[in-house]
């Protein structure tokens, strides 16, 4: 750790001061941050040593005149030496950086000071390490409330609460990503290796991070180095049975003593078919690659770092999703038989889904003494993505979707602290263009348009007591939209032409083109305490209001979206989504056995305009037959709870139990909400060893109830049955058998820098189908996979 040391001198008035041989040296020692004292911090000058008291006061009666060494440290800090001339009374005041072990030890980066009052969940790079074969949505599984929303086996999304896409907010490395405004069907192109830890802020409230997060924060947050002029990383190579795939990955480091650094890694992965028990599907391969680097310098004090990261995907399209005729499409969902199975490749064919994204990223702070820190970032990004279907002739080898988003951030910070308060404020500005490439000689699933964000929040914390701890925020956004987008004529006469006739640009036959140009003001404000009675007792309360803009694929989507094998329709007359929420969390220890803790968090949501997708008809078209999709808003209410437990055993056994239920209302339609995630449980029995060895043996089982609450919603299909077109009622409302997985890991230390670990998901090759996969009625999830992973750290 880095000292700052600011002298003040004083003439004490004392005369004769040449005749002087010693001299009196006084101060005191505070916090930079906050100027609180520093209690226990030792001074030394000379060969004269002494330890400064609860109030930060010191005092060396009998200096000897002359040039001296000052030399000042506190616990768990480096020994900063300065050269002070003693030639008369002094009184010095020693600003310490208190807080800067923050730059090396485990924190929450930006969220740290955050975390008491709100339910964080973190993964450490032990267990990213440990399942780095997993994508991030597979990865956050394991946390309590969160489950995944798929479409297929390779498009995976976290779910927090019942909430997904737009609602929640996922950080890579501080740069909020701009990919779900395509529709929930896009999976964060994240490659979760390259992150020292991955903290999920459950439920809303994080204003620092956005308005809108009405289901919580995803934060992924690389290492902080140490100060130390050296070389290191790591190498991992996993075999994967299940696509017998592989993955591989480097990552590497150089760090200098004066806390500059640069990194840089990869990584690529490649996987054939899927298996399922006892069948493969067919084009469900996946190949990906990424890179990253960075370079810069963090000291406590002033920081600037500049880095970039690309992500390149190509996933497969389960081909038995996309059925040509209505008879196929009516057999697969209506006797839950899989057709085009087996015949095993690593060929991706159409249909595909393409996808690149780059990130660049600039960010600088600096701290000042009583002012506070004040940080600039500004990021880029491009998301590219292209989507292939079954198409024939010339047109065969262009993709039906080519889409590119750029997206321009500039945001600005500053914090301030005091010894019972902090205040934290920050304003900044989005810009976004969306190019749908018109050369696909297809429907654009979402139109050319503009999108500008600008935002500003304040979020104040005062420490009552070290009991007792409140926080309140308040945030602005403001959106606007400038589109441009082509409308079936009869369409836009049936849904828009009179609310909406200013947007209308020009005629052409059966086609119009329209400019929506919309503006939404959002308004967000947070309200919370934590209180803290005991060591043994713990308890967070939050009152909270998010509001969301409705992303573009709500308001204009229009077409095939083929990585989820549904047509989509928009809605330009949607308001912002405004909701109210409640969130409360208690914790506890107890000294049973080796140590018994439990939290129990109930919450609340509570919406009058809750943005849904509902299916609302089937379509057989040239291309195929899929369901339409329709989004519509309506009055919403989700209540569910979380609870985690962890009992050691021994000081070698540990049981760890996870459970999550909710219920999700629509209040207008006086039926359940869609797609919410059903109770499930997940119990964990460790064993890990405390010598050299790091071997460990772990198994889990993770049950799912089925899911009694839904909607009805089945659709009606036109078969031909013995030569007569027929119509037939399809099932597409009713959810999944519940089901139960074991899944199995061990692993263990070879030499002193190599780790191997095994895992076994699946472990009893169960079938299942699981409600909030998208592709369920055409196929069940996976069979078992070994997985082998080894890695070499140095």
């Amino acid at each position: 750790m880095k000292f700052y040391l600011i002298f003040w001198f004083s003439l004490l008035g004392i005369t004769g001061i040449h005749a002087q041989s010693t001299f009196r040296v006084e101060g005191k020692t505070i916090d930079f941050h906050n100027s609180s004292p520093l209690a226990n911090a030792e001074v030394r000058i000379g060969n004269h040593k002494t330890v400064s008291d609860a109030e930060g006061i010191f005092v060396f009666k009998s200096i000897p005149e002359g040039l001296q060494i000052l030399t000042a440290k506190h616990p768990d800090c480096d020994i900063f030496t300065e050269e002070l001339t003693v030639d008369r009374p002094l009184r010095l005041t020693i600003k310490l950086e208190h807080h800067a072990t923050e730059i090396e030890e485990v924190q929450i980066s930006s969220a740290t000071r955050s975390k008491s009052l709100l339910s964080v969940s973190t993964l450490s790079k032990e267990d990213i390490s440990q399942n780095s074969s997993e994508n991030l949505g597979n990865l956050l599984r394991s946390i309590s409330g969160v489950s995944t929303l798929k479409t297929g086996n390779n498009i995976v999304k976290p779910v927090i609460h019942g909430l997904y896409g737009s609602r929640i907010l996922i950080f890579n490395n501080g740069v909020r990503m701009a990919e779900q405004e395509w529709g929930s069907e896009h999976a964060p192109s994240i490659e979760t290796t390259a992150f020292n830890r991955i903290n999920v802020v459950k439920g809303a409230g994080m204003l620092k991070y956005g308005g809108d997060a009405a289901g919580g924060t995803v934060l992924l947050e690389p290492r902080i180095f140490p100060a130390k002029d050296t070389l290191t990383g790591n190498a991992t190579l996993s075999f994967i049975s299940n696509g017998r795939g592989v993955k591989t990955g480097v990552q590497l480091a150089r760090t200098w003593e004066n806390r500059w650094f640069v990194t840089a890694g990869g990584t690529y992965k490649k996987l054939g078919d899927l298996y399922i028990p006892r069948h493969t599907l067919q084009n469900t391969g996946a190949e990906e690659h990424s890179l990253n680097f960075s370079f810069g310098k963090r000291s406590f004090m002033q920081g600037i770092e500049l880095s970039y990261s690309h992500i390149n995907q190509e996933f497969g399209i389960f081909r038995g999703a996309h059925l040509g005729g209505s008879e196929d499409f009516y057999r697969a969902l209506s006797n839950e038989k899989s057709v085009y199975l087996d015949d095993f490749q690593y060929q991706i064919q159409h249909p595909k889904q393409e996808v690149g994204h780059h990130i660049a990223k600039m960010e600088m702070y600096k701290r000042f003494y009583n002012a506070g820190k004040f940080s600039l970032q500004y990021a880029f990004q491009l998301n590219h993505r292209k989507e292939y279907d079954i198409r024939r002739g010339e047109y065969s080898t262009l993709p039906a979707m080519d889409l590119k988003l750029m997206t321009h951030n500039l945001k600005f910070g500053h914090l301030l602290e005091r010894e019972k308060w902090q205040i934290e404020s920050g304003i900044e500005g989005n810009f976004q263009d969306n190019f749908p490439d018109p050369s696909t000689q297809a429907r654009r699933l979402i139109p050319d348009y503009l999108r500008y964000d600008a935002g500003i929040f304040s979020v104040f914390q005062y420490q009552f007591s070290d009991q007792l701890k409140a926080e309140a925020g308040l945030r602005y956004d403001f959106t606007q939209y400038d589109a441009y987008k082509y409308y079936d004529r009869s369409e836009w006469d049936q849904r828009f032409a009179d609310r909406f006739p200013q947007f209308v640009m020009s005629e052409s036959g059966s086609r119009i083109l329209v400019r929506p140009q919309l503006q939404f003001h959002n308004i967000a404000v947070n309200a919370g305490i934590r209180f803290a009675p005991s060591e043994f007792f713990s308890g967070t309360f939050n009152l909270s209001r998010t509001s969301r803009t409705p992303n573009a694929a709500e308001l204009f989507a229009d077409g095939l979206h083929h990585s989820a094998a549904i047509i989509e329709k928009g809605d330009l007359s949607l308001q912002q989504e405004e909701s109210y929420h409640i969130n409360f969390s208690a914790a506890t220890k107890l000294n049973i056995l080796n140590g018994l803790q439990l939290e129990v968090s109930p919450y609340l949501l509570f919406s009058d305009n809750f943005i849904n997708q509902l299916p609302t008809g089937i379509q057989n078209s040239n291309r195929g037959v899929f369901m339409i999709w329709d989004y519509q808003q309506t009055r919403a209410r989700i209540f569910g709870v979380d609870a985690d437990l962890e009992l050691g055993i021994n000081d070698l056994l540990t049981w760890i139990s996870r459970f999550s239920a909710l219920r999700g209302d629509d209040l207008k339609n006086e039926e359940p909400l869609i797609l919410m995630m059903p109770a499930h449980f997940r119990n964990t029995i460790e064993w890990k060893s405390k010598n050299d060895s790091r071997l460990f043996f772990k198994l889990e089982n993770e049950t799912v109830m089925k899911q009694h609450r839904f909607p009805i919603r089945n659709q009606t299909l036109d078969v031909i049955e013995n030569g007569a077109i027929v119509s037939k009622t399809l099932d597409t409302s009713s959810t999944p058998s519940a089901y139960s997985l074991f899944h199995f890991s061990a692993g263990m230390g070879i030499l002193k820098n190599f780790n191997i670990n095994v895992t076994v998901n699946n472990l009893l090759n169960t079938e299942y189908r699981d409600a909030l996969n998208r592709l369920r009625y055409f196929a069940p999830e996976l069979g078992r996979s070994l997985i082998l992973n080894l890695h070499y750290q140095f």
